[in-house]
């Protein structure tokens, strides 16, 4: 008979009563001992049938003698504990479990018909291993702790999963070798010991059926429900943004509390604006508490007596039946909510952690008084958990927001982190020994700057004609309004707003000036408070119709306008996005700080030098590279442009700059506006020259030293005119400029002279770039 859970075993199993047998004789053969007449009574009922003595070798043995097999072991499952104690008859780790207490009965008759019971994550390799070191222990001596927690997880009939832990007493079990057993010695023992993973070992050492064990175990469970849900409550903590984590964490409260059918939601403060908002770590739990998920201020919400309540005493908030609640507090609106959606006992608990208020866990019920303030306690093994929780998951957030501010709002390049994290630790070192210290300066000297710059040609023309042409639109869209207003049916007049509007459309009609879309824009909305008065009358549906073109996202009113902002962003766009691309494989040149701006075009620095990678060695020829990267990538910009320009809603064009500078400056981090600048009023000439530059003209014309289609190199010595004609030399040879070379004088700027420049024409025949 195979009472096994798996095909492979190295026990063949005889079931055998006979250490009962055995005690029954002694004490039927002591006269003076009071069971003695029991004793032979149920020896003598038991002697037709000898195989309970000799070994049992079909199921159907157990199941014809049960009443006989009760009263074999009375003495171990005493009728006065029956309904009390879960027992039953069982051998270590097999599917062999009968002669059940009446409590366990019970028990698996609410799991119902089609409940079988299995030990929790209990696998072949754990059953082998664990006979075998059942063996080691009672044949061998040794003294292995292998007892691994061992649970049933059954239902009750509402469906509430509880948890037993299974305790084994093999007082009765007997343990030999059969003829395929491996006798091992003290190296094989220690072998096994070191190999637990090794199942190939251990079947090779305790062959399939080589050990007999024989006799009875006696199976006791022992309701750890609570204990088990909390250590299931923090392994399922440890995958809150896993699929189904609600519905998980939902069947431990459940087991906790006993009740099949209540549900937990959470809302999470806001510290800076006090406000409960959804769960920000991944939307994992909703709120009850919530009306369509929007953030409510915490004290408007609950009042200000419960989130005292919660602050002072941090101790739950229970309401046992909702609906007397609201009976007695019906200036409560929240109660409202929760009754909506069918619940009628809930318990606010506050999530406190180091004088910080985190959240609210809210656990709700469907029937009144299934939750209160008795039972509420039952939190108290499960918060510290929750709230360890709540808190490194808010520290995570904040860290997340940290992070995506300074990649996207600061100019904190990962090039000098190193230095920002060096300073960082050493504060706060120096405030846990309890030293006062301040935040040195960051300062990067002697690196040498590059600057360059994309612009846009003709973005403030473009941007005055769509302004013109929306503003045009709607003025005459509001004459036509006045008409139809100034019929006797609805009895208004815009004729002083009419004679005004075509004064406009005459400004209009000439160049834009700066102030003329300020004060035609501030004149109509003035206008546009009178037609608001006149909503709810019979011109609603004229009026209506105006203001849905003033919409500025899909309005008519704004159409040009949209258009004009679209080019400045895909331009912006296209361009920044390849210069970022390129950024990352110029830092394996020599890693240096890189920062760039989207303006009405891209500009970018570099700064590169000893003292931003201190322990690698720089060299001039780092630099040289760095320059040649910088010539190479703006044509490449300017190519990306020019292969999208037809596709713009504006055809605007561009035009490239660069900046040489051969000296070495040296770079501050200025805490005020959150990122770097030059050091010091020397170096601030580098500074003067970018802002001037990009207007100048070429000395003795009006002729500017951008021009759409070149790329422009402005510099101040021989050494650097060599230098970069080299560079051209490079491009021309890879095909990115032509051959013709310009060269010209920069005329004298406010402070600045002597500058030069070089241009050179972009070529376009590689599109795909």
């Amino acid at each position: 008979m195979n009472f096994l859970p798996f095909v492979d075993s190295p026990l063949r199993i005889q079931l055998s009563f006979e250490p009962v047998f055995e005690h029954l004789e002694r004490v039927a053969a002591n006269s003076t001992n009071d069971h003695s007449v029991r004793a032979k009574r149920v020896l003598a009922d038991l002697a037709p049938y000898p195989e309970l003595r000799t070994g049992i070798t079909d199921i159907t043995q157990i199941t014809e003698n049960t009443i006989l097999i009760q009263r074999l072991l009375a003495d171990y499952f005493p009728p006065e504990l029956t309904l009390n104690e879960i027992k039953a008859v069982s051998l270590p780790y097999t599917n062999i479990v009968f002669n059940h207490s009446e409590r366990f009965k019970n028990i698996l008759k609410a799991a119902g018909p089609d409940f079988e019971i299995n030990i929790r994550d209990f696998d072949e390799h754990q059953f082998y291993i664990l006979s075998c070191c059942l063996i080691l222990n009672e044949f061998y001596g040794t003294q292995l702790d292998f007892s691994k927690p061992l649970f049933y997880d059954i239902p009750t009939a509402e469906g509430i999963l509880k948890h037993y832990r299974i305790l084994y007493n093999g007082d009765f079990l007997e343990v030999s070798p059969t003829e395929n057993a491996v006798l091992l010695s003290q190296e094989d023992i220690e072998l096994l010991i070191n190999s637990y993973d090794n199942i190939s070992l251990w079947k090779e050492k305790f062959p399939q059926e080589s050990w007999q064990i024989r006799g009875f175990g006696i199976m006791t469970l022992f309701d750890a429900t609570v204990e088990n849900a909390v250590s299931i409550f923090k392994e399922k903590l440890l995958g809150i943004n896993s699929v189904g984590f609600q519905q998980s964490v939902e069947s431990v409260f459940r087991s906790i509390f006993r009740l099949w059918d209540i549900k937990i939601g959470f809302s999470f403060l806001n510290p800076d604006e006090h406000t409960l908002n959804t769960d920000p770590f991944g939307q994992q739990i909703g709120s009850f508490l919530l009306e369509d998920n929007q953030p409510r201020e915490i004290t408007d919400l609950l009042g200000q007596d419960i989130v005292q309540n919660f602050l002072e005493n941090r101790s739950y908030f229970a309401i046992s039946n909702t609906i007397d609640f609201r009976i007695a507090n019906p200036h409560v609106c929240w109660i409202n909510h929760l009754i909506t959606q069918g619940i009628q006992s809930i318990i606010l608990t506050p999530i406190i952690k180091n004088g910080l208020f985190l959240g609210i866990l809210e656990v709700v019920a469907f029937k009144p008084r299934q939750l209160n303030s008795i039972n509420a306690n039952k939190l108290d093994v499960v918060m510290p958990f929750l709230t360890d929780t709540i808190e490194r998951l808010a520290a995570e957030w904040q860290n997340q927001i940290q992070a995506v501010i300074q990649t996207n709002y600061t100019t904190i390049h990962k090039s000098v982190y190193w230095k920002f994290r060096a300073e960082a630790e050493s504060l706060i070192y120096k405030r846990q020994l309890g030293i006062s210290h301040a935040l040195n300066e960051i300062v990067f000297p002697e690196v040498y700057p590059l600057y360059g710059q994309i612009d846009i040609k003709g973005s403030s023309e473009a941007r005055n004609a769509s302004v013109q042409k929306d503003l045009i639109k709607q003025i005459k869209t509001l004459l036509n309004l006045f008409k139809k207003l100034d019929d006797p049916l609805f009895i208004h007049s815009f004729v002083k707003e009419e004679q005004q509007l075509q004064d406009y459309l005459t400004d209009l009609s000439m160049p834009l000036r700066a102030s003329t879309e300020q004060y035609i824009s501030g004149y109509i909305s003035r206008i546009h408070t009178r037609l608001r008065l006149m909503s709810e009358t019979a011109a609603e549906p004229l009026i209506t119709e105006y203001f849905r073109k003033t919409d500025r996202e899909t309005g008519s009113f704004h159409i040009y306008r949209r258009k004009y902002e679209n080019t400045i962003h895909r331009i912006n766009q296209a361009l920044a996005e390849h210069i970022d691309m390129r950024q990352v494989e110029a830092q394996d040149v020599f890693p240096h700080y890189y920062e760039r701006f989207k303006t009405d075009g891209i500009e970018h620095n570099l700064y590169i030098g000893h003292s931003i990678a201190p322990r690698l060695e720089f060299d001039i020829k780092k630099l040289y590279a760095l320059r040649l990267w910088q010539l190479q990538v703006l044509c490449e910009m300017e190519s990306i442009h020019h292969a999208q320009i037809r596709d713009l809603p504006y055809p605007l064009a561009v035009t490239t700059l660069i900046l040489v500078y051969n000296s070495a400056i040296s770079i501050r981090f200025r805490m005020d506006e959150k990122r770097f600048d030059v050091d010091g009023s020397y170096n601030a000439r580098f500074e003067i020259i970018k802002k001037r530059i990009d207007k100048a003209c070429i000395k003795g014309t009006t002729n500017r030293i951008t021009q759409v289609g070149k790329i422009t190199i402005v510099y101040s010595n021989y050494v650097e005119e060599q230098e970069y004609l080299h560079y051209i030399k490079t491009l021309q040879a890879r095909n990115m400029l032509a051959a013709e070379i310009e060269q010209f004088e920069v005329e004298d700027l406010q402070g600045i002279s002597g500058l030069k420049m070089l241009r050179a024409t972009i070529l376009h025949a590689n599109e795909s770039l």
